[in-house]
């Protein structure tokens, strides 16, 4: 039995980490959070030490470590900006870490998380659920084996709605959370460089606080890409069913249905660490390179190569920052 330590457990994705610790029988030995609102703990394990002050949790994470006999593993899941401290936290403790997305906002963190992973003799594995996914899986072992040289055109839209609280959180502050291609697109941008090779090219035509499109060439696709949290970019027809999350991407004017199978990615990702063989720093870092150069590109004018949402009209939301 594996002994956890959480940090972030009053956030949205913390229970996807408490449910797989329980499903790979380990024990969550304390959480820490500055927010109390956790009840969720109790589903999973009610038994756990629970602290709102850091400096609690690193004394009682300190003692069980001499008397104890330690935790095998830090999971962090807090604000994005938050994951390079605690990971440093974590490995200065002498505990392997397990992050969510994104590992940290900029390539020149990884590359110093990677120098401290070696000082201190510890490993960092990072949540890349969407590669573990059976149906993503099952299209890469695909394209792995056909032998054409013709690059595919690719399109990726995900549009995932936020409220008004979106911006009065952390995550509506770029500098907190990446904006909106790191925060809600690293999972994607993870995956299709997994699948399509290196990237050669990136060209970005809209970045906002509520969206961002861009063209994404690499060594085996030429990819037009949009996300968005804004609900008007939704199509008409899933508005019709009720349902407020759109994944698309197409290979050509194939389809590739990839909107099932995420519930259980996290307890997959868990076991895979538990085998030995999580995804490191150095997995992580074309995704997180990508990103950055997005955030900080010059918006480059719409083509007919581009996605066909980036024409759609872009106006400031009362509450963004």
């Amino acid at each position: 039995m594996k002994r956890y330590g959480l940090i972030g457990a009053a956030g949205y994705v913390a229970p996807r980490h408490m449910k797989a610790m329980q499903e790979t029988n380990g024990s969550l030995m304390a959480a820490m959070d500055k927010f109390d609102s956790v009840g969720i703990i109790d589903t999973y394990f009610p038994r756990a030490a629970f602290f709102t002050e850091f400096e609690r949790f690193d004394r009682y994470l300190e003692k069980q470590r001499r008397f104890g006999g330690g935790i095998d593993y830090l999971s962090i899941c807090t604000p994005n900006y938050l994951h390079d401290a605690h990971i440093r936290f974590g490995l200065r403790s002498g505990i392997d870490v397990i992050c969510e997305k994104p590992l940290v906002l900029n390539p020149w963190n990884a590359e110093a998380l990677l120098n401290l992973e070696a000082e201190c003799n510890q490993r960092v594995h990072c949540i890349l659920q969407l590669r573990l996914h059976e149906e993503v899986i099952r299209l890469k072992t695909r394209l792995d084996s056909q032998s054409s040289t013709e690059k595919l055109e690719v399109s990726l839209t995900y549009i995932v709605p936020r409220g008004n609280w979106y911006y009065a959180s952390w995550k509506g502050d770029e500098s907190k959370s990446g904006g909106v291609a790191t925060n809600i697109g690293i999972h994607f941008f993870d995956m299709l460089l997994w699948m399509f090779g290196e990237v050669q090219d990136s060209i970005v035509n809209v970045y906002s606080h509520d969206r961002a499109a861009g063209i994404l060439i690499t060594e085996k696709a030429n990819i037009k890409w949009f996300l968005s949290i804004n609900e008007a970019a939704l199509p008409d027809d899933i508005k019709a069913t009720g349902d407020f999350t759109y994944r698309s991407l197409t290979l050509g004017d194939q389809e590739f249905d990839f909107s099932k199978g995420f519930e259980d990615l996290h307890t997959k990702s868990y076991e895979h660490i538990l085998r030995g063989n999580g995804f490191g720093i150095s997995d992580a870092v074309p995704s997180i390179d990508l990103v950055n150069k997005i955030r900080t590109a010059e918006l480059e004018p719409t083509s007919s190569h581009s996605h066909p949402l980036c024409q759609l009209p872009l106006s400031k939301h009362p509450f963004a920052k």
